[in-house]
């Protein structure tokens, strides 16, 4: 589904150049949902952006469905951190899930139904009415979680979306998330910097090495398909795994761009799987 190939960014200015990717080369298949965490300012975002075709890389190249991201693909969906400003605040909350449908011309009956649809799976069927600013933030970010989810993409791209939400709501929209990844079978890659958020939620979890970033470990997260906050989170295995997660990325955070994972013992049979960047 989604193929990034000796991705490279660069960005140059009048005095110096800052590498920030370096050759990062991962895949995420059809139907999955794949965390990326790795050490504050690593690149994240500018990966992100890449992938999403909003930002041109140095190298490489991004793939989905095997054709190169030259531009924002049609069958992708973004939602930002910053749900605040991806919202109109004099529009509603039907107008702003609908905005993206408009350029689709998919007819009034089909348009209300996706929004109806979106607006009902993420929770806010009876707030159809209210503007943003009336709404919590954990509100507003279901808002901008449902416009996406109306969209049909095939690809939904996460960039940090519950970093600015209280750890109960964040809770809630973790849940939210796989429930949506369930329900849809849409390809999830999620962004964030909480190492307990990217082993909950996801099927793999690739770990980023500090700027220049490279792909330092992609690992499986074998916890089973039925998750909640209480039992897995204080499973045995959770905490093998969050504190393998933890260890790598304070590793990380000493060396740039020529690192690799080192042999880890998480079990037999069941130990992650090292990637060569």
């Amino acid at each position: 589904m989604l193929d990034v190939r000796n991705l490279q960014k660069t960005y140059t200015g009048r005095h110096r150049h800052v590498e920030a990717l370096r050759n990062l080369t991962f895949h995420v298949g059809a139907g999955e949902l794949v965390c990326l965490v790795g050490p504050s300012g690593c690149g994240k975002t500018t990966l992100l952006k890449c992938v999403a075709g909003l930002l041109s890389p140095t190298g490489g190249e991004v793939l989905l469905d095997g054709s190169p991201v030259t531009g924002p693909p049609p069958g992708m969906a973004v939602v930002f951190q910053e749900y605040g400003r991806s919202l109109f605040a004099w529009m509603n909350v039907r107008d702003n899930v609908a905005l993206p449908l408009r350029r689709k011309k998919l007819g009034r009956a089909r348009e209300r139904e996706l929004v109806d649809h979106a607006l009902e799976v993420v929770g806010l069927a009876d707030a159809h009415r209210a503007f943003p600013w009336q709404l919590s933030g954990g509100m507003q970010q279901r808002v901008a979680i449902a416009r996406a989810v109306a969209f049909e993409p095939k690809v939904l791209l996460m960039d940090e979306p519950f970093a600015a939400v209280d750890a109960q709501t964040r809770a809630e929209l973790e849940d939210l998330v796989r429930r949506l990844w369930h329900e849809l079978g849409v390809t999830v890659l999620f962004v964030t910097h909480d190492i307990d958020e990217a082993v909950y939620l996801g099927r793999r979890t690739i770990i980023l090495s500090a700027s220049p970033t490279v792909v330092l470990e992609d690992l499986t997260i074998d916890l089973p398909d039925e998750r909640d906050q209480v039992h897995t989170r204080s499973s045995t295995r959770f905490a093998e795994l969050r504190a393998h997660v933890y260890e790598q990325i304070q590793r990380a955070k000493h060396h740039h761009g020529d690192l690799q994972a080192p042999p880890a013992d998480l079990g037999k049979d069941r130990a992650p799987r090292p990637t060569t960047s």
